[in-house]
């Protein structure tokens, strides 16, 4: 058991309406609607509370709509270093097609000044003794500028934590600039990092390996229903996944994330790491709720990744 810090500095109120199907410019009606309290971050610290870890959870909240996110705090047991900002944490809604579409509006959440990044900085520099490992995942909320990032993962590393990391954009970017010790971008991330639309098997293989020349031991890339490929000093593995009923895609990569992390703190082989991760986010990705739901089933899927190395 590891004692984990998980930084989210923009989480969402997401609200879930799940339908049928989605008509554009025609009334819809609803079979149900779930309200989370989510970001990448917090969806991580679920998966990792639920595998055995105990979690310190940080980063921007709006004073304003607190409720739902200190309510999943206690809930899980996280101990909760978060700066508070004024205003309202940003509210996503996510329309759920049976098919497994998912439509998201993001809302763009409160703005974040400079005292309140330099209190997140400062909290950072207080907390970090006794933690075995950070993560810093999810978008940048509005005024912080992804210079920030980089300084908050180089700030991180000096303290003497290994900094996993996901993100995308300016603020990937930015962040690799720190050098990571693990980072989990898809396909798509790593082509806009490049000025690309896509990138070919090959060609994001060769950027994942120059990332990994830069020093960041861990590059795991997410490629959807086709599979998870990683890149380390280790040889690279690929894994495929089981093929599963499609409920909702949000948080498969996150659930992805917070594996790999569990089987490398806990000294697995790679491949039993590979094998379990994958089968976590496939695991996700026929659920709703963040975490792992069913270990039975999880434990299923896992016997049924395959595992090869890659040429």
């Amino acid at each position: 058991m590891a004692r984990i810090l998980s930084l989210t500095l923009n989480p969402a109120l997401d609200l879930t309406v799940r339908l049928r199907h989605l008509e554009l410019g025609e009334v819809n009606r609803s079979e149900a609607v779930l309200s989370q309290a989510a970001g990448k971050g917090l969806n991580v610290a679920q998966v990792l509370a639920d595998l055995g870890h105990l979690l310190t959870v940080s980063g921007f909240l709006g004073a304003d709509n607190l409720a739902p996110f200190e309510t999943l705090f206690r809930h899980r047991d996280f101990i909760d270093q978060f700066i508070r900002v004024p205003g309202e944490t940003r509210s996503n809604i996510k329309l759920a097609e049976r098919s497994g579409r998912i439509t998201d509006l993001n809302g763009p959440g409160p703005e974040v000044d400079s005292e309140a990044q330099e209190q997140l900085l400062a909290c950072v520099e207080r907390i970090a003794d006794g933690h075995d490992l950070a993560i810093v995942a999810g978008s940048l909320p509005r005024g912080v500028e992804p210079e920030f990032l980089r300084e908050l993962l180089s700030r991180l590393k000096r303290l003497g934590l290994r900094v996993a990391f996901d993100s995308s954009g300016a603020a990937l970017s930015e962040g690799l600039q720190a050098v990571p010790w693990l980072i989990k971008p898809n396909g798509a991330e790593l082509a806009e990092i490049r000025g690309r639309e896509r990138l070919s098997a090959a060609e994001l293989g060769d950027v994942a390996r120059e990332l990994c020349g830069r020093g960041i031991e861990h590059v795991v890339v997410s490629h959807g229903a086709d599979g998870v490929s990683w890149f380390s000093p280790a040889p690279a593995l690929w894994a495929t996944p089981p093929k599963v009923e499609v409920a909702s895609t949000v948080g498969a990569g996150d659930s992805l994330l917070a594996a790999m992390v569990h089987g490398l703190l806990s000294g697995w082989p790679a491949e039993r790491v590979l094998r379990h991760a994958t089968a976590v986010g496939a695991l996700a990705v026929t659920q709703f709720d963040f975490g792992i739901q069913d270990p039975e089933r999880l434990e299923q899927l896992e016997q049924q990744v395959a595992v090869r190395r890659m040429g």
